[in-house]
This record gives C-alpha cells, structure tokens and sequence, in this order.
C-alpha cells in the first residue's frame, strides 16, 4: 500500500502505565513513522495521562488522548471514542501492554489492501521477563542471543516471527469467518469499514469476544476479507493477572447468537 497511506493508530490502555511507557518507547522508534497514536484510555487514575504528557513532551509522536470515566470495563465504548477521534483512513488497533517491534506499522502499511482486514498475533511473556523489562525502563532488543535465551529458558512461547517475515501472499486470506486467532491486541481495518458497522458491539461489557465480534461483523456486513499478520507483525505481550472474565461466555453467546442467525 502507499506510503502516503494515513495511518491511526489505536492504543488501549487502563492503569498500566508501567507497560505504556515500553509500549510508547517502542512507537517512538518505528522505522515508519507516518501514523499518528490514539490512546483509548477506559478510566485510567492521573498517572496515565502525567506519563502522555511527559511523553508527548519529548518524543516526537503525534499522541491524542481520549479517556472516559471508569465505569467497569468498556472497551468496546472507549475503542469507538477512539475511532471516532482518529484521523487516518487505516486503524491499527494495538493493546497498551503490547510492545512493537520497530517495523510494526511498516509491516501493517505492506499488508493494507481495499475490503480487507488483518489479525496479527503475539508472543506472550511470562512474568519473570515482563517484571524485568519493566524494572529496567527501555526497550528490548529484538535481535540477537537475548531473544533465543528467552526462547530456550521459556520466557516467551515463541520466537522464530522475530526473525522471519514472510511475505504477502493468498496464503494469508481466510476464506470464511474463523473465530481463531482473533487478537484485538493486534488488528487493522479502514476506518469507513468500522464506521459503516457502528464500530464495535458496545453492548458487550467486560472482558471478552467483542474482538471477534467486530472481524464477524466486518466480513458478514462489508464483505471484507480476513487476512493473517502472522510472521510480520507479532507483537511482545506483557504477562498481567487474568482479569475478571465473568462477562466472557455471556459476551460468547451474543456472538454466537449473530454467526448462527446469518447462517
């Protein structure tokens, strides 16, 4: 895709202001710095919007910040403020515990194409590695011997997507709406797609599904194909306890409810 291509990028954060100071670090270093960074913040105390300040003070990004009242998790409501606010044709959704590798938006610029969508994937970290990249203030290498020892001493549960990209090809193209691998830590869509389904479902409250609910209704509605990030836009997720999912399998029926009622 062009690299004219105006790309927003999405950032959802609420009180970790420890991973969103890695996770902006790693923006600031991107080799394609054409895109600007939306933080869609659902109710973060003041130190989030202290550490934006400070950090749009000295870096050189191009940082908005859109907050709503804490009021229990409300992704999906805080995502559409952020949509809303982004001036890009192209979103780039990425979570504010995710670190990017510093081609991240150059990978999601090459992968961009008319009526479709892509979900990447990531590379978790156990809790060990995230309290001590967090501990130590900077960014990670992505290269070298560092990241295989983690491999080896199983830090992280891959590694090998560091080190190949593949290119684009027919091969990344779902034929059909699969809820796996549906990440909404790792996702991009033209910004018309999302507003001509109502952004996300705002009506699934709490952790859970309203990612795939959003891939399903953009592939049923608009017709957009699916097409896999994988082996060029993972992604590092920082370890963080699981939180309350008490919403999950009545958010999963919702969805299923819609896949089942088109058949």
């Amino acid at each position: 895709m062009s690299s004219k291509l105006q790309i927003s990028l999405i950032l959802a954060t609420y009180n970790r202001v420890d991973a969103l100071n890695l996770v902006l670090q790693s923006l600031a270093t991107q080799t394609d710095m054409g895109f600007e960074v939306v933080i869609a913040d659902d109710g973060s105390r003041p130190d989030t919007k202290l550490l934006i300040e400070q950090f749009r003070s000295r870096s050189h990004l191009d940082i908005q910040h859109v907050w709503q009242e804490d009021r229990g998790f409300r992704k999906s409501l805080i995502l559409n403020q952020g949509i809303a606010r982004a001036q890009g044709e192209y979103l780039v959704f990425l979570d504010g515990d995710c670190i990017a590798q510093p081609d991240f938006i150059s990978q999601h610029r090459r992968l961009s194409a008319v009526n479709h969508l892509v979900t990447g994937s990531r590379i978790l970290c156990d809790k060990q590695l995230t309290n001590d990249l967090i501990a130590s203030g900077t960014l990670v290498s992505w290269t070298g011997w560092c990241v295989i020892q983690w491999r080896l001493q199983q830090r992280i549960n891959k590694c090998l997507p560091l080190f190949l990209k593949v290119p684009d090809n027919r091969w990344r193209i779902y034929s059909k709406f699969v809820w796996r691998r549906i990440k909404g830590c790792n996702m991009a869509c033209w910004k018309s797609d999302a507003q001509a389904i109502g952004g996300f479902d705002e009506t699934l409250v709490g952790w859970g599904h309203e990612d795939a609910d959003f891939v399903f209704r953009l592939q049923t509605h608009q017709k957009v194909l699916r097409k896999s990030g994988a082996f060029a836009t993972e992604i590092l997720h920082l370890w963080h306890p699981q939180g309350d999912r008490a919403q999950a399998e009545k958010n999963a029926a919702i969805v299923r409810a819609k896949i089942l009622a088109k058949g």
